[in-house]
């Protein structure tokens, strides 16, 4: 993996053990000679994460829509900034740049992310693994509410799986490193293959 997506919160949160986790995968990308990919922000989790990476030597590419710039919250370190034109293009710039994607603590705006891009690997559109860093267990009601979507028949147990879920940097990517995408039906045309 060259590069992986981070989707998180661009606040702190109430406890910081959100900050210190995401400074700690930061750590363990930079060490793993692993790119980060983000919205581009400086502040909250995202600026930590961010942070970190360039601290410890990687690279970091923010992609920002350009009427977020204009409120100056964009990171000035970078080792790229891509602005874009609207939220849409910021996520589909994210997909194409990122060979997997890991989800830290953050609100509706990240869960958006987080949902679109796990969609779209239940669809056949990626095969790139998705996780949850669960830090302080703060997915343990999403993972609840996934398996009981599973029970309940609204998502297979393959897709479930799908969902790779870690308490540590370490773990979550030692299991993007062996992730093994299962067979899923593609919608997609002649054309776009």
């Amino acid at each position: 993996m060259k590069n992986l997506a981070v989707f998180c919160g661009s606040s702190n949160g109430v406890s910081e053990i959100y900050v210190k986790e995401a400074a700690k995968l930061g750590k363990e990308l930079a060490e793993r000679n692993i790119g980060l990919v983000y919205g581009g922000a400086s502040a909250g989790v995202m600026g930590a994460v961010a942070d970190s990476v360039l601290q410890h030597g990687g690279q970091v590419t923010g992609i920002m829509p350009d009427f977020l710039k204009k409120r100056e919250i964009s990171h000035k370190n970078l080792t790229n900034l891509i602005v874009v034109d609207s939220m849409h293009e910021r996520k589909a710039r994210m997909a194409e740049l990122a060979d997997g994607f890991i989800v830290l603590p953050g609100g509706p705006g990240t869960m958006e992310e987080f949902f679109e891009i796990f969609t779209w690997a239940q669809l056949g559109l990626h095969q790139k693994p998705c996780g949850l860093l669960n830090i302080k267990h703060y997915f343990d009601p999403l993972i609840s509410l996934f398996n009981h979507m599973t029970a309940e028949g609204f998502m297979q147990e393959k897709y479930r799986e799908m969902a790779l879920t870690a308490p540590t940097p370490q773990d979550l990517l030692n299991q993007f490193s062996n992730y093994e995408p299962p067979a899923v039906k593609t919608y997609l045309t002649e054309d776009q293959t």
